[in-house]
């Protein structure tokens, strides 16, 4: 029998031991606010004397950690995570796996992250500073403690629609469901949780670090679209609208034999670029997931 709160969360984690650490973290959150709250309308109910008793019939509808572990799992099968994943390459001949590109859902969703990566990086960036700097000003006041905690919980909210936007167009599991705090907590005890929860800081550092790699993954992207697209629209933009190509400054038509061969670069270009997509929206999934997702000596928040 499950004497506590707290047995049954040990249970259910290590029963959901070798599953993604972004679903532990939400199985976890979930079970511990329904089991809670369970609680404490019981307490409230004029059976606070029997809470022992009560827990046993709280699991018995909410599931057993076993039960409840075989639940999450089967429902995060049968749900893809956001764009799915890339179509099996197999033997194929490796000009058609280059071209296989265009086909790639993990290509175009990195390839829209990093386009939209500079305005979330500089909201996430100036959000970051102005927070930090104000917080740290204010700690010379009475409300200087409280302001910081109410900064640092934004910085959760932010770093969980961060990692919906990731899961979205990167396709990795991030947690779907904010850290649970224990409403019995005193207030004291509910800031110190704030402050001392690794995640929360790990979450800032993020944030921080968003504003210069958005506009680096940005001014990347957009300098390779731009020329991948001129390349590739040359023929009608000087043979049909006589426009000249401007390079280095210099106003100059190319020779007709050789607008072709710059149109196919243009091509080639733009599927560097998509490949390019892929491979940092890859490395940046991983780099979110460790910065974004609780890990096993992350210190709990209740």
């Amino acid at each position: 029998m499950i004497g506590s709160v707290e047995e049954y969360l040990a249970r259910l984690k290590a029963a959901l031991r070798g599953s993604d650490p972004a679903l532990i973290q939400d199985a976890l959150a979930d079970a511990e606010e329904h089991l809670r709250t369970a609680l404490q309308q019981s307490e409230g109910a004029g059976t606070k004397d029997n809470r022992g008793s009560a827990l046993p019939d709280i699991i018995g509808k909410y599931g057993s950690p076993e039960e409840t572990a075989a639940a999450y799992r089967e429902l995060e099968s049968r749900f893809p995570i956001g764009i799915g994943t890339a179509p099996a390459a197999g033997r194929r001949n490796p000009a058609l796996r280059f071209l296989g590109v265009y086909s790639d859902p993990r290509a175009w969703g990195g390839f829209f992250y990093m386009l939209v990566a500079a305005i979330t990086g500089t909201i996430y960036g100036l959000w970051a500073v102005i927070g930090s700097t104000f917080s740290l000003l204010s700690m010379m006041l009475v409300v200087g403690v409280p302001l910081a905690s109410v900064f640092l919980l934004s910085v959760r909210g932010l770093a969980l629609l961060e990692g919906r936007l990731v899961e979205a167009m990167l396709g990795v599991r991030m947690p779907r469901r904010p850290l649970f705090v224990d409403r019995n907590l005193g207030w004291m005890e509910k800031l110190r949780s704030i402050f001392t929860t690794g995640l929360t800081w790990k979450a800032l550092v993020y944030l921080f670090l968003q504003f210069p790699l958005g506009w680096i993954y940005t001014l990347l992207l957009g300098g390779l679209l731009t020329f991948s697209i001129c390349f590739i629209a040359s023929p009608l933009l000087e043979l049909v609208l006589h426009l000249p190509l401007e390079l280095f400054g210099n106003e100059t038509f190319t020779p007709v034999w050789l607008l072709p061969f710059i149109c196919a670069g243009g091509f080639g270009l733009l599927t560097l670029m998509l490949h390019l997509s892929k491979g940092v929206g890859r490395l940046h999934a991983r780099y979110a997931r460790a910065m974004l997702v609780k890990r096993k000596g992350d210190p709990d928040v209740s």
